[in-house]
């Protein structure tokens, strides 16, 4: 029997305030979200799109290429190697991470975590149900995030949602 893993978030001072969307536009990828990371990685995108579409001010988040990289780096990293941080087994930061994949853009960040949960659907629910992973899923000045989300040797997705003002 699997037992339920906790979740880890971590929030950032912002400075950038976002756009408002429709409910169409925040499940509807666009082209460019569709060619970046797995159909599940996407799913966690459209599901957290419709949860801030329903936030009057909330626009869309678009899946960027370089926060997947290091979102899903981490990810693959804390299942292969059997660790669930933010930080590193070589001690950086998400933010060090994310700067390592490419993203030079400034601004403000945070990451969550999860392990454990077997759908999109399931994470998304687990994160809105935890009032700081909440904060970062609805925080309207996030406009871009990256999501990796790798199975373990024994089928357990480890789960890494990486957000970013600009």
């Amino acid at each position: 029997m699997r037992r339920s893993l906790g979740l880890l978030t971590v929030a950032a001072t912002l400075t950038t305030f976002a756009a408002p969307m429709s409910t169409a536009q925040a499940v509807t990828p666009s082209s460019s979200a569709a060619a970046v990371g797995t159909a599940r990685e996407n799913m966690v995108v459209r599901l957290v799109n419709a949860r801030r579409a329903k936030k009057k001010g909330c626009r869309a988040l678009k899946h960027h290429p370089r926060l997947h990289r290091a979102a899903h780096a981490h990810a693959a990293d804390m299942a292969v190697h059997g660790y669930f941080s933010h930080d590193s087994r070589d001690g950086r930061g998400y933010i060090d991470r994310v700067k390592a994949a490419g993203y030079k853009r400034g601004g403000s960040w945070a990451e969550l975590l999860g392990k454990g949960q077997r759908t999109p659907a399931v994470i998304v629910g687990s994160w809105m149900n935890d009032p700081g992973s909440k904060a970062s899923l609805l925080n309207c000045k996030f406009a871009y995030t990256g999501v990796g989300a790798v199975e373990d040797a024994n089928g357990v997705i480890v789960w890494t949602q990486l957000f970013a003002t600009k």
